[in-house]
């Protein structure tokens, strides 16, 4: 049986539980499981009869994060609809395309977004539900929504098929518009088990702060502890500073965020006092933790962390190591969670031996269902799906990140991946956060160009000083030729660095030291 209606089963089990924390709602933002169940109804029930949703029918959500999430991915359960958040950082142009393909029957939008839903209004047939007092023309307040007569019955939608659609997720879009996975009720039913079998714990506290229109967001911790009967904190935006407080408030016991969040929160001024006795690990993601920033959490808070690994399209969760594991195999993403096969080929598809770079393919009941409207296999004939990332193994089945293939660059014939040079230039005492990309070159084809945030009170150290730092650790092709200085370096949704708006900002040619 794979869990149709969260919020109905929730409500059966722990019912006078607190469910989710709406931080920005203040004292009214503290939800039980029964509240998200009656929230859930109240939604599904007018969606039902004044929007006329009905299975397989799209629900759009545009807005930040908070409570209003669950209670639209909860109420498209009970109908069999199909839940769509929309990426509120995208320029408009990108979210009407997205909504012309996706075509939702009903919009969600707040506020911030109202200018952008006001785009989007002019759908067939399509209603507008404000969360907040920023009305359009035609939208229903929520307010009115929840606080409507109660339907005459239970909404739900029985049986559950394990694979029709339970919400569409948009991937990063490295190529043209983002493509929208199909999410099903059997991935996240899976996704929720090797969460369960290899983090949570019962009463289990988490804090969701990446946005919850991506699957980190969504899916990392927040569904499987409400799986669970967990605890979900929520935070409209990243908020370093509200972050440290709400671990010890709210007595979190494991967070995820990606190592820029991390930087964040060691270099805010209150980072070294802060009340982290309840967190029983950190769980970083979506590029590799640094050495320096590893050894300044440690000597002020001695939480465990876990390097994990996950994408949309499988999971999210893929990779898990236990803090045991934590010095041992350093710079491990771990092994593949339980109910996940996971193997490195070559160029032609062969399998590659430990200790060899491979493009990782994945095979799993937690792996989505293809791409909305793109009728191209998903995975070949054995049920692989290849990702694109290139990793090695250990003899004992731990995985390490090399890089992505679109990402290595390749310098008078060799392959350099910007990972194994970041990790380096991390090393500098006056660098915070750096990112390497290649940039064209006349006579080696591509060298690469380096990207550099000094840490706070240092200047940025010299291109001269950097080159002859990495000489000393990397191979000569390997160290850029270039480097630029930046405030801040740019990032996606999900938090990562934006090597694509750091490709269009590199100087071609990079010019520097002899190779």
């Amino acid at each position: 049986m794979f869990v149709g209606d969260w919020a109905a089963r929730g409500a059966a089990y722990w019912p006078t539980r607190v469910a989710a924390v709406d931080v920005a709602k203040g004292e009214r933002g503290r939800f039980t499981y029964a509240d998200l169940e009656a929230r859930a109804q109240r939604l599904a029930a007018w969606l039902r009869a004044e929007a006329g949703v009905g299975p397989g029918d799209r629900v759009g959500l545009l807005a930040h994060n908070g409570v209003e999430y669950l209670d639209a991915l909860f109420a498209c359960g009970k109908l069999g609809a199909v839940f769509v958040p929309y990426n509120w950082r995208l320029h408009a142009r990108e979210t009407a395309a997205l909504a012309a393909r996706t075509a939702p029957k009903a919009l969600l939008f707040d506020d911030a977004c109202a200018p952008l839903a006001a785009e989007l209004a002019a759908g067939p047939g399509r209603r507008l539900v404000h969360l907040e007092a920023g009305a359009l023309p035609g939208s229903v307040p929520y307010a009115d929504v929840l606080s409507g007569p109660p339907p005459a019955g239970p909404v739900t939608h029985e049986p559950v098929d394990a694979e029709r659609v339970f919400c569409l997720l948009f991937t990063g879009g490295t190529t043209g518009l983002p493509k929208a996975a199909r999410v099903s009720y059997r991935m996240a039913a899976w996704n929720a088990l090797n969460t369960l079998v290899h983090e949570l714990r019962p009463g289990d506290v988490t804090v969701t702060h990446t946005p919850m229109f991506h699957t980190g967001g969504l899916f990392v911790y927040t569904l499987p502890l409400l799986t669970s009967g967990g605890r979900v904190v929520i935070m409209r935006r990243w908020d370093p500073g509200q972050m440290l407080r709400l671990l010890g408030e709210e007595k979190v016991s494991l967070f995820f965020c990606v190592p820029s969040q991390a930087l964040d929160l060691a270099q805010h001024p209150d980072f070294a006092r802060a009340d982290l006795a309840s967190v029983r690990f950190v769980t970083t993601g979506g590029a590799p933790m640094p050495v320096p920033l590893l050894r300044a959490w440690q000597a002020a808070h001695p939480v465990p962390f876990k390097q994990g690994f996950g994408m949309t399209e499988c999971g999210p969760g893929i990779f898990s190591m236990g803090p045991e594991h934590a010095v041992e195999k350093a710079g491990s993403v771990g092994r593949p969670n339980y109910f996940v096969d996971a193997r490195l080929v070559d160029a032609e598809g062969r399998p590659v031996p430990p200790g060899q770079e491979g493009e990782l393919c994945l095979r799993g009941p937690s792996l989505c269902s293809g791409y909305f409207g793109v009728d191209e296999p998903f995975t070949d004939a054995g049920g692989w799906f290849r990702t694109g990332d290139l990793m090695r193994a250990d003899e004992d089945g731990f995985y390490y990140v090399v890089g992505r293939q679109k990402d290595m660059f390749i310098s008078g014939g060799e392959n350099v991946y910007p990972v194994e040079i970041e990790q380096a230039l991390a090393e500098h005492p006056a660098v915070a956060a750096c990112a390497v990309v290649g940039v064209p070159h006349e006579r080696w084809g591509e060298v690469g160009h380096a990207f550099v945030v000094a840490r706070p009170g240092a200047d940025a150290p010299a291109a001269g000083e950097l080159f002859a730092f990495l000489k000393g650790r990397l191979a000569s092709y390997k160290v850029p030729k270039s480097f630029s200085a930046l405030p801040e370096l740019p990032l996606t949704a999900a938090g990562k660095v934006d090597k694509n708006e750091l490709r269009r900002r590199a100087p071609a040619g990079g010019e520097g030291a002899p190779r």
